[in-house]
């Protein structure tokens, strides 16, 4: 069986990271599935999915390494073709990536004790963002 949900939030924007574990888990159990994968899709590609241990340092760490390798500063051909500013913010979502697969059993998500699902939004400004969910399995 498949079923898809979708996940709406508000974010910050530049660099905003936001734990969204717990709200995949509710739809988890709205899907009454059992064991299975659940499959996470950005639809955007100023953001980006992946699974961290969600403490304040490592939330510094993070927006440090991305500012590290893909300065925020920085003049990029896209800003040339579009004066948009967020040139970096494409090229960072492109690095992390879109989507994310988690496997589930017996109704829970098999994430590790410290293991926690997030969601980067690179761009900006603030925006309005939606994650789709696939549940597949029984």
């Amino acid at each position: 069986m498949v079923q898809t949900e979708r996940l709406s939030f508000n974010t910050k924007g530049n660099c905003d990271i936001i734990d969204i574990t717990e709200a995949v888990s509710k739809k988890l159990s709205s899907a009454r599935m059992k064991s299975g994968i659940v499959t996470m899709f950005v639809a955007g590609s100023t953001g980006g999915l992946t699974t961290v241990e969600y403490e304040p340092g490592l939330v510094k760490d993070i927006n440090e390494l991305f500012e590290k390798i893909i300065p925020s500063n920085k003049s990029y051909h896209h800003d040339e073709t579009w004066h948009d500013g967020n040139g970096h913010s494409h090229l960072r979502a492109s690095l992390l990536g879109p989507s994310l697969t988690v496997p589930f059993e017996s109704g829970r998500l098999l994430l590790g004790t410290w293991q926690q699902i997030i969601f980067i939004d690179f761009d900006i400004r603030r925006r309005d963002r939606e994650i789709i969910l696939q549940f597949i399995g029984e």
